[in-house]
């Protein structure tokens, strides 16, 4: 498992975990219970009849009632579903290993359902936008967010969300999160594209830049792709990430040897869940000195 933000950090960016913002470490006991997940359904007024999502819940979150928890979206690609990213992605085994090695803070993890009204088809990606199939980036980015505030014990704040996905759903995350900013401060995609068929209101590379200057500040993005990767291509994710520094934007951008596969995206979902827990923790540092000192350090 590969750490390739570990060399780029200074070690003066990596600050401990303030107990009060962010979930402690959790126990060896907690660590041997295997990670779980389930399938939930709620009822969407948006997309008009029943939605279904993964959920899987951090290392001790029953014992542990008054804790609360950063919140990752993780979003499937083509011909997906709400299961794909831990039934073929196996993500429970990679959010153990980081769990165990402080990586990554324990979090809620949210597996949504991109599909629109058409269903999963091999002949279809999922639409991550509000289209005439049904408002699939309203669903997740505004409505679903409100069913996990209320349902789980989250930290509200956004810069303790994150929302990123592979393949089409790399550039539904990077969709969604844009168009909902006061939702999601983190995005992250893998073998992802950054330009859709229906404009440019739905292609991050070109709505970034229409995003107000504060919130170019705040956000934080992780972009990786396959060397062998011919469906997608190295270009998309360099041509934005050009542009992601253009504006000022922080991110990260790796090319790794691989393909568009779910082997590929197993093995990297660690790096960029390593890039979400070292924001979540520099948030955390940040609200923990705003708290005590009443101000921001620089």
């Amino acid at each position: 498992m590969t750490d390739p933000v570990k060399s780029k950090v200074p070690q003066q960016m990596r600050p401990p975990t303030p107990a009060s913002v962010l979930p402690p470490q959790p126990s060896v006991r907690d660590l041997s219970t295997p990670q779980t997940y389930k399938i939930e359904t709620y009822n969407s007024e948006v997309m008009q009849g029943s939605r279904s999502y993964g959920v899987a819940l951090p290392p001790g979150y029953n014992q542990n009632p008054n804790q609360r928890y950063p919140v990752i979206f993780l979003l499937h690609g083509g011909h997906g579903n709400a299961d794909h990213w831990f039934a073929k992605g196996d993500a429970l085994t990679i959010l153990q290993q980081l769990y165990a090695t402080g990586k990554l803070p324990p979090s809620i993890v949210i597996t949504p359902d991109g599909n629109d009204k058409r269903g999963s088809s091999p002949y279809w990606d999922p639409d991550y936008i509000d289209g005439p199939n049904g408002k699939v980036s309203t669903a997740i980015g505004d409505e679903l967010v409100k069913v996990v505030k209320a349902r789980y014990r989250t930290i509200p704040n956004p810069a303790f969300w994150a929302i990123g996905g592979q393949s089409s759903g790399g550039w539904g995350a990077m969709n969604v999160g844009l168009h909902y900013l006061n939702r999601f401060r983190i995005l992250f995609s893998h073998s992802g594209y950054f330009q859709d068929k229906s404009g440019p209101q739905n292609s991050p590379i070109t709505y970034i830049k229409t995003i107000p200057p504060q919130a170019k500040k705040r956000l934080r993005v992780y972009l990786d792709t396959g060397l062998a990767d011919t469906e997608i291509g190295l270009d998309e994710a360099k041509k934005f990430s050009q542009v992601l520094t253009t504006e000022k934007i922080y991110n990260m951008f790796y090319q790794f040897p691989g393909g568009h596969t779910w082997d590929y995206w197993h093995e990297h979902l660690a790096d960029s869940l390593i890039f979400v827990g070292r924001q979540f923790k520099i948030s955390a540092m940040i609200a923990h000195t705003k708290d005590n000192l009443g101000f921001e350090k620089p």
